[in-house]
């Protein structure tokens, strides 16, 4: 068996910022640190805060007041940060730089008396929080849109006044194809000065298609409920061949390999690499003859971290989870 490692895989700047944040408010006020959501969509990251203290909450009614609580990687509406401000909350706010990038433009298009369209996926948290970052005061109204058949059965209030922003983790593909129809339906629409789709999600995405004709079949490894790793399997098969998403080594179905078959392993963007590194063990078994990486683009964005941890943190052990570490203010 011949085994092709995607390139760039695994985790991106935005990830590595949100551990490093719960890692650190542990450093620095001790458990337990209460976290609104799973911080990334990754179970294993989510166990292993878990072991130093970290408590994950689905609802701020679960946080004690004045606790030191954190806001996942996927954002929250302005009504939940509005909300932990009258509990007193000690929040420090993980979300990803470039899904605070979309909440400014939301929240800019709802000042200028825009209506906005989100391509997005109903229900995640990303999604959620956007659409709550739309002030409906001046009134006007924000949509999402999953489909091209949304876009073609969209009824808004001012043709003349839209905006569109989507989901950072989208396929870059059916967003394009999706922005395209919505340019046709409305000739004024206003498009971010940069694309929403964040480089991290466009890179994995290119690195799949890179395989296109040199692997039989495609592993993905990442959470079922991660929206970048769905998208990557949905690009290895539309790229021509089988593709699969396991979130660890034990969902990888032994029917699916065969003897000489070349594999190709990518991983999602919340994705760690040891979880990569069992499924290789969990290869070995059938005979690796070799493994190569496929070279791609080199990613050396960095985000800072939140001002108070960047000037309280001690300084930084090698990093407890792979990839580009986060600078401190």
């Amino acid at each position: 068996m011949q085994v092709l490692l995607a390139s760039p895989r695994g985790f991106c700047a935005g990830v590595v910022r949100a551990i490093e944040i719960v890692e650190l408010a542990l450093d620095i006020h001790g458990p337990p640190i209460y976290v609104l959501h799973e911080i990334v969509h990754n179970q294993r990251v989510v166990r292993d805060l878990q072991a130093r203290g970290a408590v994950f909450v689905q609802a701020l009614d679960e946080i004690p007041r004045g606790a030191v609580s954190i806001f996942s990687a996927h954002g929250v509406p302005a009504s939940i940060a509005e909300q932990a401000k009258r509990k007193a909350l000690n929040v420090i706010d993980a979300t990803c730089p470039l899904v605070t990038k979309v909440h400014l433009e939301v929240a800019r298009h709802a000042r200028a008396g825009r209506e906005v369209v989100l391509v997005g996926h109903a229900g995640h948290p990303e999604v959620i929080g956007t659409l709550g970052r739309y002030d409906r005061s001046a009134g006007g109204e924000v949509y999402l849109v999953e489909t091209l058949d949304d876009v073609w059965k969209l009824r808004v209030r001012n043709p003349r006044e839209i905006a569109v922003v989507t989901q950072t983790t989208l396929s870059v593909d059916d967003t394009r194809r999706i922005i395209a129809a919505l340019r046709e339906r409305f000739p004024t629409l206003l498009e971010p000065r940069q694309a929403d789709i964040c480089y991290a999600t466009q890179n994995r995405q290119n690195a799949v298609r890179r395989l296109a004709g040199r692997v039989d079949l495609l592993l993905v490894v990442g959470a079922h409920n991660s929206s970048n790793s769905n998208r990557l399997r949905e690009v290895g098969k539309q790229t021509g061949f089988p593709a699969y998403l396991v979130q660890d080594a034990e969902e990888v179905d032994e029917a699916w390999l065969q003897p000489g078959m070349r594999v190709g392993i990518t991983a999602g963007a919340s994705t760690p690499e040891v979880l990569v590194e069992e499924v290789l063990s969990k290869l070995a078994r059938f005979g690796v003859a070799g493994i190569s990486q496929v070279e791609g683009e080199v990613e050396t964005t960095t985000f800072r971290l939140p001002p108070a941890l960047g000037r309280t943190a001690p300084a930084p052990a090698e990093p407890r989870s792979s990839g580009t570490r986060a600078t401190p203010v």
